[in-house]
Formats: C-alpha cells, sequence, structure tokens
C-alpha cells in the first residue's frame, strides 16, 4: 500500500502519488477540496497513481462535484487503465472530465 498525496505543480496542475483505494482514502482526503479551487482551470495528472480501486473512481466523482459546484473547470490527464476500466462499467468515461489523453 502507497499512501495518497496530492501534489500541487503550480498554475492550476496537480499530481496524484500513490493509491487511489479504500485503504488510502479516508474522510480527511474527501473533505480536502481546498486544493480545487486555487484556480479557475484545475489538472489532475493521474499517471503516478499506484493502484486503484471503486473508491479511486468515486473520490474523483466527489472532486469533480465539488469543482462544478464552485465553477472550476476539472480535468483529468493520464488516467490508469484500470480507472478508465472502472469508468465504463458505469458510462463514466463518456464523461468531458474523463477524455482519454494521449501522452503529452
Amino acid at each position: 500500500m502507497s499512501n495518497l498525496h496530492i501534489i500541487d505543480q503550480g498554475a492550476g496542475n496537480f499530481s496524484v502519488d500513490g493509491d487511489l483505494t479504500f485503504a488510502t482514502i479516508d474522510k480527511n482526503t474527501v473533505k480536502s477540496l481546498v486544493f480545487l479551487t486555487s484556480a479557475t482551470a484545475i489538472s489532475i495528472d493521474l499517471s503516478r497513481v499506484v493502484n486503484t480501486d471503486s473508491a479511486g473512481l468515486a473520490l474523483m466523482i466527489e472532486w469533480i462535484k465539488y469543482a462544478r459546484s464552485k465553477r472550476t473547470h476539472l480535468s483529468f490527464k493520464k488516467i490508469p487503465r484500470q480507472l478508465i476500466n472502472l469508468a465504463k462499467l458505469s458510462g463514466f468515461d463518456e464523461t468531458s472530465h474523463f477524455l482519454i489523453q494521449s501522452d503529452d
């Protein structure tokens, strides 16, 4: 298990490092949404996520809901294949937040 860290890369860019799983996501993680108001557009790079499960997808949905309520444009980059597969099961992969992007 690898602890979850949200790293500020500056200018509205963040990266997630570690696991997005039931074991690493707790109430404090869900409540720590302040980073989503640091800019009008936020980009979250998920390339450093090691393991994920449905709790990771649920956290992403919470981030989207919060960002929407604050009128912040939120996008995700380099989404792990495991999260994409989970999103496909629910049809969530077809939302604008979950667009599959090429490596850039």
